[in-house]
């Protein structure tokens, strides 16, 4: 079992930036992949960005050149810095892991989430 705990999200001005963390622990050997999804109010859930285990990244087109996602393996942290943050970048962002987690129905494993609104 793996758990997996974000923090970092908050209330932010259209134009600011924040970092999301997400701590990961137990057994997290199976783990290859890991990343943020996030979900606004009354849409799907849908992919941010990953940071896979072969060292390629992933983001979404919404996101691309704004957001960046890193990884601390020393640390088992997972990050998202997101700059440039728009009004429809509000979302429940969710800490995402497993051996493949392109697609939602492959993630393995899910944090409780943490909530980013960005104010306009």
């Amino acid at each position: 079992q793996v758990h997996l705990v974000e923090s970092g999200g908050g209330l932010v001005q259209a134009g600011g930036s924040l970092r999301l963390s997400c701590a990961a622990s137990g057994n997290i050997v199976n783990i290859n992949d890991m990343g943020w999804y996030r979900q606004a109010p009354g849409k799907e859930r849908e992919l941010v960005a990953v940071d896979a285990s072969y060292g390629s990244t992933y983001y979404a087109t919404s996101v691309k050149g704004r957001f960046t996602i890193s990884r601390d393996n020393g640390k088992n942290t997972l990050y998202l810095q997101m700059n440039s943050l728009k009004p429809e970048d509000t979302a429940m962002y969710y800490c995402a892991a497993g051996r493949r987690i392109i697609t939602i129905q492959s993630v393995d494993y899910w944090g409780q989430g943490t909530q980013v609104t960005v104010s306009s």
